[in-house]
């Protein structure tokens, strides 16, 4: 039953679905969106680890690029080498501003002289603006895909589920193939995800949504995943979620992703620069910023929540989490942070003041469970 509060949100074509499996549902960037399943979010975690877990990421916005002049305009606003992206293969790029913060991050598509362009949904406004302040020539049109719904498949049975209904045996990390014949209006999958997890990303008519969910749910290794896993997944391969480790003030470099600003359009790669705010990106290259993200490992059992300070031993601030949470895998508490680069440099003692105790955390690498991708 509508409320007040979420008749306003939009839904996504699988809505009827997650309330049939009996999802938590919660507000998520203007939408009605499962957070969890009756497993609850450890299990569903698990799962995707072992099986195969089933995410509805139709909230996403999907963006269509097309033209002679697509590929271009789309190098003059990203971070990403377009020019030489093989067609049938998917990159991970940033949307910059003037000043070199992230308006977002995006995962673009080239396929033949099309693009396919997905962004976070909290961000589709931004992202439309910053296409429209600088929007390109007659020779390049640009499509909000509202008419899309957008499934993400993943963990280590990914494969042989969907091999079934669409031949992806032969596709490897970040391939991108479109089966015009698997559902009405044809499906565009890439080998890809957001889980550190062998997994497709699947983008199909909204109309074909439900029923194709639906076959993939009969198959005994496949479940209904929430929000809620989804973010320990991310978080346990190391990845940003913006609003929380990158926003619009931070620079690629601070955030740790400068190997998204491809080598082509660094100082000295043929395409260099170009792009908004590359003055100051490129230039943290060689002169790197203050902050720095990092990954940590806090003592005990307790997980460390985004927004808690890091301090030395005489509680000096060098920094403060951005995300953090209990490592289903590990079993353990772990984190992400920004903190003062000379701090990471100098292996100065870390800790968390957790409610005014200072809790200790080692500096460990990225990831913090090891990829799994099909290369």
């Amino acid at each position: 039953m509508d409320t007040p509060n979420t008749a306003a949100l939009r839904r996504t074509p699988l809505h009827p679905l997650h309330l049939a499996a009996g999802a938590k549902m919660v507000a998520f960037a203007g939408w009605d969106m499962p957070i969890q399943y009756a497993p609850g979010i450890l299990q569903e975690h698990l799962h995707t680890r072992t099986h195969a877990g089933l995410f509805d990421v139709s909230h996403m916005g999907q963006i269509e690029v097309s033209g002679a002049g697509a590929c271009a305009w789309l190098e003059s606003l990203t971070t990403a080498d377009l020019v030489a992206l093989p067609d049938g293969r998917q990159t991970y790029a940033l949307l910059p501003n003037d000043a070199g913060g992230i308006i977002d991050d995006l995962m673009i598509q080239k396929m033949g002289p099309v693009f396919h362009v997905v962004c976070n949904a909290a961000r589709l406004a931004e992202v439309q603006a910053q296409f429209a302040a600088r929007p390109p020539g007659a020779d390049c049109s640009v499509t909000l895909h509202e008419d899309r719904a957008l499934l993400a498949l993943q963990g280590p049975q990914a494969e042989a589920v969907l091999q079934p209904l669409a031949d992806v045996a032969g596709l490897r990390f970040l391939d991108v193939r479109e089966y015009p014949d698997a559902v009405a209006g044809g499906l565009r999958l890439s080998r890809s995800g957001y889980t550190g997890e062998d997994g497709f990303e699947i983008s199909l008519p909204a109309a074909a949504a439900p029923a194709f969910a639906a076959r993939l749910l009969e198959h005994p290794q496949v479940r209904w995943i929430g929000l809620g896993a989804r973010d320990t997944l991310r978080l346990e391969a190391g990845m940003c979620l913006y609003g929380n480790d990158i926003d619009d003030g931070t620079t690629p470099v601070s955030a740790s992703i400068g190997w998204a600003v491809a080598p082509a359009r660094r100082h000295g790669g043929p395409r260099a620069g170009g792009f908004p705010g590359a003055d100051i990106i490129l230039a943290e290259f060689a002169a790197p910023p203050a902050k720095v993200r990092v990954a940590l490992l806090p003592d005990g059992r307790a997980p460390q929540r985004a927004g808690a300070r890091i301090v030395d031993a005489e509680g000096r601030e060098l920094g403060v989490i951005t995300s953090g949470n209990h490592s289903p895998t590990l079993g353990r508490p772990i984190a992400m942070a920004s903190i003062a680069r000379a701090a990471k440099d100098a292996g100065t003692p870390l800790f968390i003041d957790s409610r005014g105790q200072k809790v200790a955390a080692a500096l460990t690498a990225f990831p913090f469970v090891p990829n799994r991708y099909r290369r």
